[in-house]
Parts: structure tokens; C-alpha cells; sequence
């Protein structure tokens, strides 16, 4: 696709990557990590809000939760919505991407405004390693397997996942698009089937993504998540409930209603 771009607001080079952030003439504001797409105001919420609502309502009562990656803060920012929530973790690589965020893309600083939650610029496995039986939510918000993501998409780096969570834990990653990483998401799902008890892949609709969809692995050392345990409108405000876009309990369980092709993968 194209997106016709009427100003460059922001560009630098960091460690690790080129940030990036224009504005653009139909999808609002957008952040591109070496010259891919990460996020646009127009369709971010689609997939922020089922990466951050899936791995919550599939667990009874999240306390403890880590994100690795989403330095942009829109993920962290639907997180904070959750009342029950005690600590929230955001470990980020590359700090510039979150320096770029606070300032281009305040909607999301709810999230690093609020006081459960402490931001560290690691290495998102380290950190992970670091903190066994801990957490009871992993997302892991990566951009694209190769460059700093890369080592985010290894068996080895799920089962350091695997040995972060809490029984009853939760893992959601973000899961490339079916249609053009089938290999990859096919030899993953079989590795992770070794070490939890369950392991889905939910497809989002989102059109600044290759193919315009991206799936999500989500992989659980307790129940199914294909049926969520705690329904949202029991866990947002009024207010937050009625800010969601995307995101409902009937799609839940219906974003793991695959294609034969992928669902095979699955079973």
C-alpha cells in the first residue's frame, strides 16, 4: 500500500534504528522504525487493544504484568484501564523510540504517566530471565524479526517466557501475518506446543501491515484462551469500555476462527 505523507515532524538514529514520525494525509500521525510502519492513529487501536485485551481477559486476575517492546506506549496505555492491575512492567530497547512517543504521540502517555508501572531500556529476554515465576501476563509488542526483534521470535526466547510467568500465565506475541510467514509461525507454534498447554494464533484485521493482518501468539501455561474468563465490560470503567474500537468479548473467541489453511497448524 501507500500513504501519502505531508510532513516529516520527527527523524533520528538511534543505537539501534531510524525513528521516524510523519504526518500523513489519511491515517493521522505515524511511527516507522526503520522505514517500516509501526503504528498509524488511524487503525493503531486494533491491534494495541486485542494484543492488550486478549492476554488480560484470558487470565482470572492479572497482578503482575510485562510488556516487552512497545515503546510507543500504546499498548501500555489500554493496560493501565485495567483497575485490578498492581505492577506493570515496560521493558524497551531502544529508548529513542520512547523519547519519540512521549513527545509525537501523547494519547498513549497514560500509560507512562501511571504509577504502577516502571519503564526499563534492557534486553527484553535478560530482563525476562531475570524474574522467573513472576509474571502473569507476557506481551511481547516486537516490530518485524529482523534487526533488534530478531532474537524475540526464537523457541529459546519463549521458553525464557515460559519461566517468567506465573501457572495460569499468559503469553502474547506479536505474530507476523499468515499469509506471508506461515513457516515461521507454523515451526513456532510446534515448539511452544512442547512447553505449554495451549497455544492459539488470533488474526486481527489492520490495514497498515503487510496484507493488511497480523496475528497474535498467544500461548498459555493454564487454560484455553479461546474463550476469555473474565468478560471486559466487567474490568473498564464506563469510560474505557466505551473508548474501545476493536475489541469485544464475541471477538475474543472469534479471532481464533482461522482460515483451514493456518487452523490445521493448530490443532
Amino acid at each position: 500500500m501507500s500513504i501519502e505523507v505531508e510532513k516529516l515532524i520527527h527523524t533520528s538514529q538511534s543505537e539501534f534504528q531510524k525513528i521516524e514520525v510523519m504526518d500523513t494525509k489519511t491515517y493521522g500521525r505515524m511511527l516507522c522504525l526503520d522505514g517500516i510502519i509501526q503504528l498509524t492513529e488511524r487503525d493503531e487501536f486494533s491491534y494495541q487493544e486485542m494484543l492488550a485485551f486478549v492476554s488480560l481477559c484470558s487470565h482470572s486476575n492479572p497482578k503482575t504484568v510485562c510488556v516487552i517492546g512497545g515503546g510507543d506506549g500504546a499498548i501500555l496505555s489500554r493496560l493501565v484501564m485495567h483497575p485490578g492491575i498492581e505492577k506493570i512492567f515496560l521493558c524497551e530497547l531502544d529508548i529513542g523510540v520512547i523519547n519519540a512517543a512521549k513527545e509525537y504521540f501523547p494519547q498513549f502517555n497514560r500509560g507512562f504517566d501511571d504509577p504502577r508501572v516502571t519503564v526499563i531500556t534492557s534486553d527484553g529476554a535478560k530482563f525476562l530471565a531475570d524474574h522467573e515465576n513472576f509474571f502473569d501476563v507476557v506481551i511481547t509488542d516486537s516490530s518485524d524479526p529482523i534487526g533488534p526483534a530478531d532474537s524475540l521470535f526464537s523457541v529459546g526466547y519463549f521458553k525464557i517466557v515460559h519461566k517468567a510467568l506465573t501457572d495460569n500465565g499468559i503469553s502474547v506475541s506479536q505474530g507476523e501475518c499468515m499469509w506471508l510467514h506461515l513457516d515461521l509461525i507454523s515451526k513456532l507454534a510446534g515448539k511452544c506446543k512442547e512447553t505449554f498447554n495451549h497455544v492459539e494464533y488470533g488474526s486481527i484485521s489492520i490495514p497498515t501491515y503487510p496484507c493488511g493482518q497480523i496475528g497474535m501468539l498467544v500461548c498459555s501455561k493454564g487454560q484455553s484462551p479461546k474463550k476469555p474468563l473474565v468478560r471486559v465490560d466487567e474490568i473498564l470503567s464506563k469510560e474505557d469500555l466505551d473508548s474501545l474500537r476493536y475489541y469485544t468479548t464475541e471477538l475474543h473467541s472469534g479471532c481464533f476462527v482461522l482460515p483451514k489453511f493456518i487452523a490445521s497448524v493448530f490443532q
